[in-house]
């Protein structure tokens, strides 16, 4: 079930900031009335697609810095996996500089939540834990808007990176929607009209376009 126009999941967990610092209740909650948020998710750390995403962000961090949003990444490791992937350097397969929040989801609990989590669990007839997949998070990407709520969702399943220009364009179509009140038609970018919401202004656009 989709999540878009709900209230972001709440959590509160071991996360790594600021490239190594470990801290044990990071949550979204300090982000509310403050700033927009790109919350996602990837698979493992340690492993082949997850550094070039990661990377991706950072290598992009100063674009949502300046659109005041914060980059938060979240995977089923542990708090401790983070840290270690941290010292690694890039050119060994490492992510070192990475300075934007890694949120561990070890509970696998956040994942759930936001719906990404791959496999399910249930318990044999002995009472023992079966789980039908790896239970890693999908590449779940959502945007959530300073009031909290979800406006934009992406998944993809794991082999599939994505695309950094794109999240920073959907970023870029809110803030165009919430500062002049118009709609965003398709292949909307920067620079480009937007739409009245009646059906004189699609008209008028389509006329035009």
């Amino acid at each position: 079930m989709g999540l878009v126009g709900t209230k972001a999941p709440k959590f509160s967990t071991n996360a790594v900031v600021n490239g190594g610092d470990t801290v044990s209740d990071f949550s979204l909650d300090q982000f509310i009335d403050k700033k927009y948020v790109i919350l996602f998710f990837y698979p493992k750390d340690f492993t082949f697609v997850c550094p070039s995403e990661l990377h991706a962000f950072q290598e992009k961090l100063d674009e949502f810095k300046k659109r005041n949003c914060e980059i938060v990444a979240c995977s089923t490791d542990t708090a401790e996996t983070h840290w270690g992937w941290l010292q690694l350097p890039k050119d060994k397969g490492g992510i070192q500089g990475i300075t934007y929040p890694l949120v561990a989801d070890t509970s696998k609990t956040i994942s759930d939540a936001y719906d990404v989590l791959n496999g399910e669990y249930d318990y044999d007839d002995e009472g023992c834990l079966i789980a039908t997949n790896s239970m890693i998070a999908y590449r779940g990407l959502f945007l959530i808007d300073k009031k909290g709520i979800i406006q934009h969702q992406l998944v993809n399943n794991l082999p599939l990176g994505r695309n950094v220009d794109e999240a920073i364009r959907i970023l870029d179509a809110l803030i165009f929607h919430e500062e002049n009140g118009e709609v965003c038609p398709a292949n909307w970018e920067p620079g480009k009209e937007g739409m009245k919401e009646s059906h004189d202004g699609v008209a008028d656009y389509l006329a035009r376009h």
